[in-house]
């Protein structure tokens, strides 16, 4: 028997949060969107229960916030915590990488806030809903690109370009998935950081690189496969690299791998957690 499973993807109104979102939804699964602009998110919804099989039909739905503002953040947090009784499944996909407003309202590199203490943030505040949930997994969006943190830069008193921005912005949430999964390991909760694979045929690729290597199926497949699988039901505090290391950039699936040294190593974490509150504090003060 099929066990359908409520899920929850962030920055899924385009690429391959849109495409996982699909083939979710068409596969039964009950599946909650996200977005920053709610008209666009209304259409995905449309598009989405348009594929949905089952009982799924009539568990679609979306909600909205700008995840560059993180008491929008916790505001959606409520919200999804509020409608939902349980998540067994959370897709931290949402991720930016150029922008033409490099810093939020609060001083701070748009890359950190969205890509790593947005996730963070929201779940956090869903774990009460993950434990709800017999099995449930939680897959953050890290890459291949991973480079130490700069602290100045974090706390918004040095500025990145873009690409050092991505690159230090995906170690962090890397670093956190590593000690998120020692943290929930009692409470039959998984976490896995995932590399969907290099410059994806995406809109944000396209943005960043003006070219890509692979198809975006190929992010939406592992998505998927991290989602509902029961290949990766045990597995946790994993870094899954869908990168073919021999140079083949088609779409084939890559394997776990290891992440930056960093991402492995308990003091660099344990800083990155006491910067992390540090920054935390200053934004809710």
């Amino acid at each position: 028997m099929t066990m359908y499973k409520t899920i929850l993807i962030t920055g899924s109104t385009d690429g391959i949060g849109k495409l996982a979102a699909l083939k979710l939804a068409e596969a039964g699964h009950q599946v909650y969107l996200h977005g920053r602009d709610a008209d666009k998110l209304t259409s995905v919804i449309a598009e989405v229960k348009a594929v949905a099989t089952g009982d799924a039909v009539d568990h679609i739905d979306g909600f909205v916030a700008d995840f560059s503002d993180l008491t929008a953040v916790l505001k959606m947090a409520a919200d999804v915590n509020e409608k939902l009784p349980k998540l067994d499944v959370l897709i931290n996909n949402a991720g930016i990488y150029t922008t033409s407003a490099a810093t939020t309202k609060d001083d701070l590199d748009i890359r950190f806030v969205v890509n790593y203490l947005a996730p963070y943030e929201l779940t956090n505040a869903l774990l009460p809903l993950l434990k709800q949930s017999s099995k449930a997994r939680i897959i953050n969006l890290s890459s291949a690109a991973q480079t130490p943190i700069s602290y100045e830069a974090f706390a918004g008193q040095t500025t990145l370009d873009d690409k050092a921005a991505y690159a230090q912005s995906k170690l962090a949430l890397t670093m956190w998935s590593m000690a998120l999964a020692d943290k929930v390991a009692n409470d039959d909760i998984s976490v896995i950081a995932v590399n969907p694979g290099s410059l994806l045929n995406t809109k944000m690729v396209d943005e960043a690189y003006g070219h890509h290597w692979s198809s975006a199926d190929k992010g939406a497949n592992i998505l998927t496969a991290l989602a509902i699988s029961d290949e990766f039901a045990n597995d946790t505090g994993k870094y899954f690299d869908n990168d073919i290391k021999d140079g083949d950039h088609g779409d084939a699936r890559g394997e776990f791998g290891q992440p930056h040294a960093d991402a492995l190593d308990k003091e660099a974490i344990a800083k990155l957690e006491a910067q992390t509150q540090t920054v935390l504090q200053s934004i809710f003060a």
